[in-house]
């Protein structure tokens, strides 16, 4: 119950943080959520996989016998900083051979063109998010230039149940739609543990209603909750910290605990947070469009 209270504290702070910027996205993005672009130490997560994020947004490198994998890209101030991490890991850059991207918003794939030019990488993504990724735009908030992202080219499409390999490793793609449309999560496995990258079922700024953020959200919302109700992967992980638990869980990494982001307990609990405050939102949304209406 404790963490299901902590989980749903976390998405309230996210959707207050989420409201569309009056100007600059980069800069009034980074001044209002200064942990975005906050340089933290890059560490290993479990087995071959490594945190090479900031403090507020989540990137991650999978290491393999061919070369590398990197997935989200941050913001376009967090590029240089993940390849910095990646090298202060003894890792290079140059060796990322495939790029992947939860979702199309900007604070997860404003990095994306730079770290492909540095990289060289064949980025892979869905193809519900290619448009505004390759477009640079947010769906939904196309006139909203505050909320643009440097434009990416996607090099192929992957679609749900489909697999990217590299030097042994699986990445399996599930498409979670909602949060964007073509929100895709991943799974592998490592070292024994089911490894879960989600991409979000946070609501943040979207419109559900009147009219939608695009056509058919609220089903797209509802499809990936009924979807993930009985995942429990081994280890959870997320492209913003707080949704995992990172803090705390590096605290305890640290202090020695080689298992510390092994929590079968913990996406549960986050999805039924998630599933909760959509519900909630949904509820509110409806009843100030049919306020408007009266």
């Amino acid at each position: 119950m404790k963490s299901r209270r902590i989980a749903a504290l976390c998405f309230a702070a996210f959707a207050a943080l989420s409201a569309p910027p009056a100007a600059h996205a980069e800069s009034k993005w980074a001044q209002s959520n200064p942990d975005w672009v906050e340089a933290v130490e890059p560490f290993r997560v479990i087995g071959d996989i490594y945190y090479v994020g900031s403090r507020g947004l989540s990137s991650f490198l999978i290491t393999t016998s061919e070369g590398d994998i990197l997935i989200d890209g941050g913001m376009p101030e967090n590029a240089p900083m993940i390849a910095a991490n990646i090298e202060k890991l003894g890792f290079d850059i140059k060796d990322v051979r495939i790029l992947l991207n939860s979702h199309a918003h900007f604070d997860h794939t404003g990095g994306l063109a730079a770290l492909k030019a540095m990289s060289g990488a064949e980025f892979i993504a869905s193809e519900g998010d290619k448009s505004a990724l390759e477009g640079g735009f947010y769906l939904g908030f196309e006139n909203d230039h505050d909320l643009d992202a440097p434009p990416v080219e996607v090099d192929s499409t992957i679609h749900d149940g489909e697999t990217v390999n590299l030097g042994g490793v699986i990445l399996t793609a599930h498409l979670t739609p909602g949060h964007t449309r073509g929100c895709t999560s991943w799974t592998m496995e490592m070292e024994g543990r089911s490894v879960l990258f989600f991409c979000s079922a946070s609501v943040a700024a979207n419109r559900l209603v009147d009219p939608p953020q695009y056509q058919g959200i609220v089903a797209d919302y509802e499809k990936t909750f009924e979807q993930t109700k009985d995942w429990r992967p081994d280890v959870f992980l997320a492209n913003h910290p707080f949704f995992f638990g990172m803090e705390e869980r590096r605290q305890r990494l640290l202090a020695g605990d080689e298992n510390a982001f092994v929590d079968a307990e913990a996406f549960p609990a986050y999805i039924a947070a998630a599933k909760d405050a959509f519900e909630k939102a949904l509820a509110e949304q409806k009843a100030q469009a049919a306020a408007k209406k009266e």
